[in-house]
């Protein structure tokens, strides 16, 4: 299989742990999106609150779909991990998601989780896109 790598400059480096920010499969054009935090190019977190960290990831996977030639609305799935109870962290992340996702509505599961990558990550966004038909 000719899977296509794609690591976006400024984003942190997965290649120390073996990932990529993303794969595609050419052949189907699906985008398997790594689980997308909010750190910086060093693996830090960049804000404290959940919906600071929610803005962060979605901006980190914006930035990997248009990498890989994909956009919001290519989105097919979304999986969030959220720390704790996730009835807890829904009020402070759907006014987020729905001002980035609402007119695209992708399928979506929430999970609340005991940890993520490290002890300030407080959620982590993974995705599914498809390429445009013209792009693959």
């Amino acid at each position: 299989m000719n899977t296509k790598l794609v690591n976006p400059a400024g984003l942190y480096d997965g290649a120390p742990v073996g990932m990529s920010q993303a794969t595609v499969d050419p052949g189907s054009g699906f985008v398997f999106v790594s689980g997308q935090v909010d750190w910086d190019a060093e693996s830090r977190v960049r804000h404290g609150t959940l919906e600071g960290q929610a803005e962060g990831a979605i901006e980190h996977l914006l930035t990997v779909l248009d990498a890989a030639g994909a956009s919001v609305a290519d989105i097919l799935q979304l999986r969030v991990y959220v720390r704790g109870e996730l009835a807890d962290g829904m009020p402070h992340i759907v006014p987020v998601f729905a001002r980035h996702f609402g007119a695209t509505r992708p399928a979506l599961t929430g999970v609340g989780v005991a940890s993520l990558a490290s002890r300030d990550t407080l959620i982590e966004i993974e995705a599914l896109a498809r390429l445009p038909r013209e792009s693959r």
